[in-house]
């Protein structure tokens, strides 16, 4: 006997659930709900092996999708937004293996028989007339779903190992990082500059900012004690405060600003990413709050944008353009370009970022890294010469990590493709 085609309609049954989700009463039997995790319920509706579909888009109005269905046996309830399919004779078609074909085949068979334009759906007769290969006995499709299940384990033994390397490759990262503000990661710079001169210079010049009533003299910061320093660097270079090195530090809106369909650029947290200022997906504000925010930081390119409120704390950004634009839960550093190189200080708030997030942030229900805070953060600071020739090795050794990363990535996305196509064509009968 050789394989056939069957359409579900001829030999499942097809139902859908009873139970409203949020009306479920938690008892004794499991309830299969969209997520993975299973609820509970008192009742049961089936008791059987059944494949579970749900019957709406998983991504809301005017977009089909499905995230997930699922394999379920012995006694459940189900939610009244999915279906259960159960093959009538299990001698006949095994439930295991309808779920695995299913699953495989998910967007073309589930996923492509949605219909609606805005509440997106699957109609229980489109799910009836779905075909699928039937092996001539239950034992080859026994065998197919044991195959599938090897070939399952080896994908994901591949793909924990993958995850570890992409996990090696952020830790190199992070070891550069600490060896560069270390000053171990180039040689020592032979100009006759050190650190404390530059600091020195820096610190005239916000002198003669404040004497000439171009900057207002801020209170004085703290000296560094030496629980406040964390490793050793090289004896040329001197531990500052960023508040020191920066000729401002300061934040944008503190209230959300009513947006508006033009006017100027306004960029909250969540635009603000380590590798680029989502510009595409920004907001606009009118000019009258514009100017407002304006007056009190005018960003320029080159200045350093750090997000300073939630999950985001401590990600710096270095400002790529140079028209205005507006900001929200974000600060800024302000400093000379010519003394202080903006990406060592950007790579420097990679390095901590983490630090920083779990150490040094305040707030009840959300993380808040304050301008004080900010302000006293510690930082080593090498002559300018030293800060370029360390930026240029650690932009280098970036781009090996990039394309060591996007190889790992290349390598799981044709680990899941090879899976999915081997079991495909053991389907082709």
């Amino acid at each position: 006997m050789s394989w056939r085609k069957v359409k579900l309609g001829n030999i499942c049954t097809i139902e859908k659930g009873l139970t409203g989700i949020q009306k479920a009463i938690p008892g004794p039997y499991p309830m299969v709900v969209t997520s993975e995790e299973r609820k509970s319920h008192n009742e049961y509706q089936f008791d059987a092996e059944a494949v579970i579909v749900p019957l709406v888009s998983s991504t809301g109005h005017g977009h089909a999708s499905l995230k997930r269905i699922h394999y379920q046996t012995g006694k459940f309830a189900l939610g009244s937004i999915l279906c259960a399919i159960i093959p009538n004779d299990k001698n006949v078609l095994n439930a295991e293996y309808l779920y695995r074909f299913l699953d495989l085949n998910k967007e073309n068979e589930l996923v492509g028989r949605m219909k609606g334009m805005a509440n997106v759906s699957l109609p229980l007769k489109e799910i009836a007339q779905i075909e699928i290969p039937l092996p001539p006995t239950v034992e080859e499709q026994l065998k197919f779903v044991e195959s599938y299940k090897q070939l399952e384990n080896q994908s994901s033994e591949l793909s924990t190992e993958l995850t570890h390397q992409l996990d090696l490759v952020k830790q190199l990262r992070q070891a550069f990082l600490r060896e560069a503000m270390q000053g171990k990661l180039v040689a020592p710079t032979h100009d006759g500059e050190t650190g404390q001169q530059l600091l020195s210079k820096i610190k005239a010049e916000k002198a003669q900012l404040i004497a000439a009533k171009k900057l207002k003299k801020e209170k004085d910061l703290p000296p560094l004690k030496g629980e406040d320093i964390p490793f050793e660097i090289p004896e040329h270079w001197t531990w500052c405060r960023l508040g020191e090195v920066c000729t401002k530090i300061t934040d944008g809106f503190h209230n959300t600003p009513p947006k508006s369909s033009e006017g100027f650029p306004y960029i909250a947290a969540t635009h603000v990413k380590s590798d680029k200022i989502d510009w595409d997906n920004c907001h606009y504000v009118s000019e009258s709050f514009h100017r407002e925010l304006f007056v009190k930081t005018s960003p320029k390119k080159g200045e350093i944008l750090i997000v300073n409120i939630g999950a985001g704390c401590g990600t710096p950004a270095i400002i790529d353009v140079d028209f205005e634009f507006s900001f929200k839960n974000t600060a800024i550093l302000k400093f000379n370009q010519i003394l202080v190189v903006n990406k060592y200080l950007f790579f420097h708030f990679l390095l901590n970022r983490e630090k920083i997030y779990s150490e040094t942030t305040k707030g009840g229900l959300q993380p808040f890294l304050s301008l004080k805070i900010l302000n006293e953060l510690p930082i080593p600071l090498p002559p300018v010469s030293e800060q370029q020739r360390i930026v240029e090795k650690l932009e280098s050794l970036m781009h090996t990590c990039d394309a060591l990363e996007a190889s790992i990535k290349s390598s799981q996305g044709q680990n899941q493709q090879l899976l999915q196509q081997v079991l495909r064509e053991a389907l082709k009968k």
